[in-house]
């Protein structure tokens, strides 16, 4: 699905080069359910933003879907990563106004999707995070748990290539985050989407088949297979 192969990233903080990432090379695989973990500080973020097309690399190889993206403009960009990746954010990033249907409805509103079927593709979503009971409330009428659900459906609605998820649990209680990491299980396992999860919490890690580990802008471990997963 998409390959990465000796990226780096640098910003330029007055006449110096600030190293981010320092050769990074990871494959994602179709149907692949896959965690980056690291400490705060170690590129995870920014390699997050690089693989969701919010970045562009400093030098290196980018391959999604074997087309290399190092050369698409910035408004190439945008329309790839509307069709290709959806988004969760440990903040959720609900609009507050908006209906948990209104809130699933956005990246079909950029694709000039007719009113009437973006309303039953969102519906459809919510219905698969089990949230259809709650198309017309607005987010602080939901729980976090409630509010992860109608982000993760946003985030599928669009019927994306990948899942990139950000700390998914990082703002919700143990009970509920394993409900959310059981969610993105089932959809992985029962559905094929392919997931990535950026985490600094090796329990949410070691729930997903493959793990790598970022260190100081580097995988200091890769393409590991999850002993206890693959059993």
């Amino acid at each position: 699905m998409l390959k990465l192969i000796d990226i780096h990233k640098s910003y330029k903080i007055g006449p110096t080069d600030l190293a981010i990432l320092q050769g990074v090379d990871l494959e994602v695989f179709e149907n692949d359910m896959l965690a980056i973990m690291g400490t705060s500080g170690s590129g995870k973020s920014t390699l997050m933003n690089i693989i969701g097309l919010l970045d562009k690399p400093t030098s290196g190889t980018y391959l999604l879907d074997d087309k290399e993206i190092m050369q698409y403009s910035d408004d190439e960009l945008s329309s790839k990563r509307n069709e290709k990746i959806g988004f969760v954010f440990q903040q959720f990033n609900l609009l507050s106004r908006l209906t948990a249907l209104e809130n699933v409805c956005i990246p079909l509103i950029y694709r000039d999707t007719p009113t009437a079927i973006m309303h039953k593709q969102a519906m459809s979503m919510l219905k698969k995070v089990g949230m259809d009971d709650r198309a017309d409330h607005r987010p602080n009428e939901l729980s976090g748990g409630q509010q992860q659900r109608v982000a993760i459906a946003r985030a599928l609605v669009g019927k994306p290539a990948l899942i990139l998820a950000d700390e998914p649990t990082g703002a919700l209680d143990t009970r509920v985050g394993a409900e959310i990491m059981e969610l993105f299980k089932t959809l992985n396992r029962d559905e094929g989407i392919t997931i990535v999860i950026i985490t600094h919490d090796p329990g949410i890690a070691e729930q997903c088949p493959r793990y790598v580990i970022m260190q100081d802008g580097k995988l200091v471990e890769k393409n590991l297979q999850n002993k206890g997963q693959a059993a």
